[in-house]
């Protein structure tokens, strides 16, 4: 079993990508588990709801303790047993996102939101972040064409400003370079096909498939 995130700035297609994996998984005859971060638990959901809400205005800290409390929740009620119950794990995003949003963009301090991080997921680790990268203004112009087609309004993190993601964007970047490794890095210019190939390419390198 593997355990894989996907991360990037709204409307780089993660949730596309994330369909794609799993349905070739599933393929493969393997057991498949895909969550969201925040949410997939009853507690991670209502946590969800209350920091997307354009109305409501937590605190840096409350929301970063937010995200964290659904965090824990979903690796203790999901990840975990299902990794150890042999399941591949599909997240939408994952720890590096809090990295991301309120470390680079927000400011807290890193070694705080990494030690949080550290608390929340008890050594939970993915075995690999694929980072899907556009532009600021890529994603401005992908969210606002979903949002004209499908009238589903902006929530809050979507309603911050370009130069807050922006911060973002470079936050995922550093996060990337500083850990090649356990990042994939994808062009997020690419179309669907091609991205969900770069992955499955990926995965042949690792002969996790074999």
């Amino acid at each position: 079993m593997k355990f894989f995130v996907f991360e990037g700035l709204d409307g780089a297609g993660k949730s596309t990508l994330i369909q794609k994996v799993e349905d070739h998984l599933r393929l493969k005859s393997l057991d498949v588990s895909r969550v969201r971060d925040p949410g997939s638990t009853e507690i991670g959901e209502k946590l969800r709801h209350i920091i997307l809400t354009p109305d409501l205005q937590p605190s840096t800290k409350t929301e970063v303790l937010l995200y964290q409390a659904a965090r824990a929740q979903l690796v203790a009620e999901k990840i975990r047993p299902q990794l150890q119950s042999g399941v591949w794990v599909l997240s939408d995003r994952f720890y590096s996102s809090t990295i991301a949003f309120q470390c680079f963009a927000r400011g807290l301090e890193r070694e705080d939101i990494q030690w949080l991080s550290r608390y929340a997921c008890d050594g939970v680790e993915p075995d690999l972040v694929i980072y899907i990268d556009i532009p600021v203004e890529e994603s401005e112009r992908r969210i606002q064409q979903r949002a004209s087609s499908t009238g589903v309004k902006k929530d809050r993190m979507e309603n911050e400003n370009h130069k807050f993601h922006e911060r973002v964007r470079q936050g995922y970047l550093a996060q990337a370079k500083e850990n090649p490794k356990q990042w994939l890095v994808l062009d997020g210019f690419l179309k669907p096909e091609e991205l969900f190939e770069k992955v499955l390419e990926y995965f042949r390198t690792q002969k996790w498939l074999d």
